[in-house]
């Protein structure tokens, strides 16, 4: 397999061992690792997000870690802006990317494209959302569908989440949430991702869990002292 036109992708659950993976990996193809976890950005959660170690630091290049302040947002958006510029650079030294994290939505950013859905006034928002608690999801649902049909069959009943956002979409823009998805197209050809996924017994899981919470605490009480 011809690696050079690759993205490799790591995924899976908190603790299962996605960073270490992504070191090994990325030692064995002679690559460099870009943050997808979403908490991982922010500078001030070094210790809470189980960041790369200093030593883990010298031994490949990493990107996008810890380069944001907690006391500003940070989208989906900006991060696959960011994430390609790094893809282009890594590829420039004739080296191949290796994203990990855990948030989903950065990787779907990434092999799928984002909605480029306009800005809607967080007044607008915050009125949708009032409504949908005043009327119930079943009642929120059926003036949706009144609206907007095509979301029949393709956004449950029961979700409120993708119904709220839906009516927001087509009542600020006039377009359902589904023509603004037609229109997304995808930075990278499926066929240039490698796609891992790491799944880990439950109970280990847990385990694991566990350990690095004790060893957060640990470097925190460190730090404070």
């Amino acid at each position: 397999m011809d690696l050079k036109s690759k993205i490799i992708l790591i995924s899976g659950p908190t603790a299962s061992g996605k960073s270490k993976l992504a070191l090994k990996i990325a030692k064995k193809i002679n690559g460099e690792i870009i943050n997808a976890d979403s908490m991982q950005v922010y500078k001030e959660l070094k210790i809470l997000t189980a960041r790369p170690s200093e030593i883990d630091l010298k031994k490949i290049e990493h990107h996008l870690y810890g380069f944001r302040t907690v006391k500003k947002d940070f989208s989906s958006g900006e991060w696959l802006k960011l994430a390609k510029k790094n893809i282009k650079k890594i590829r420039d030294k004739n080296k191949i990317p290796v994203l990990v994290g855990g948030t989903g939505l950065y990787f779907k950013a990434l092999t799928d494209g984002l909605v480029k859905i306009p800005n809607i006034p967080i007044s607008s928002r915050n009125k949708i959302r009032q409504m949908q608690i005043s009327l119930g999801q079943k009642k929120f649902y059926s003036k949706l569908l009144k609206i907007d049909p095509s979301v029949k069959n393709r956004i449950d009943p029961t979700d409120a989440q993708r119904s709220i956002r839906a009516y927001e979409v087509i009542s600020f823009t006039k377009k359902s949430i589904f023509e603004w998805y037609k229109k997304t197209k995808p930075s990278f050809k499926k066929e240039q991702f490698i796609k891992i996924y790491i799944d880990y017994p439950r109970d280990d899981l847990i385990s694991n869990i566990s350990k690095r919470v004790d060893q957060m605490i640990k470097k925190w009480s460190y730090s404070r002292s």
